[in-house]
């Protein structure tokens, strides 16, 4: 006997029976590293756009093709994760970040440890109303620690957030 599910068209999605409607979002992981190559191939799967924008073209995620220059697909739709805290280019990369409309950015990094991106952008010069539109820490605060599960944590958050869900990042 077949279950029909036609009080929950969501089920019927979840079943591969209906398709799923698309997020209409790009997933912009900037710096190659493994949490990126997580990040971008679990979005991918998740109705994201995915974009790896690394600034440095010697530095390269197998099977990923990467932008080097900030564009266009930074637009309302752009969530935007910094994937390496320790990148001499965080500053410069933020602060013109922060020149698009993105939807959202955020950078990896520990709550119990001070923030590198605030004192990069003070240097530069970024007002401080800028500067707190970019999260830390971000995803979901589940103990994550590696690649993988910081990837599902962080594109957890994000899916929270387009579902207008509480999960949010709040640690």
């Amino acid at each position: 006997m077949t279950h029909t599910h036609d009080e929950d068209p969501a089920c019927e999605v979840a079943h591969r029976e209906a398709p799923g409607e698309l997020a209409g979002r790009t997933l912009v992981a900037v710096f190659a590293s493994p949490v990126a190559d997580c990040l971008l191939r679990f979005g991918a799967e998740l109705g994201f756009r995915p974009i790896l924008l690394e600034p440095d073209p010697g530095r390269l995620i197998d099977g990923l093709t990467a932008v080097t220059e900030l564009g266009d697909y930074l637009d309302a739709t752009a969530d935007v994760v910094l994937t390496d805290h320790h990148r001499d280019e965080i500053g410069p990369t933020l602060r013109d970040l922060l020149k698009f409309p993105v939807r959202w950015i955020g950078i990896m990094g520990s709550a119990r440890h001070t923030a590198p991106h605030v004192r990069a952008l003070t240097d530069l010069g970024v007002p401080p109303e800028e500067i707190a539109r970019v999260h830390r820490p971000i995803g979901l605060n589940i103990g994550s620690r590696t690649p993988p599960e910081i990837a599902v944590a962080t594109l957890a958050g994000l899916i929270a957030d387009r579902n207008g869900r509480p999960g949010g990042f709040a640690f």
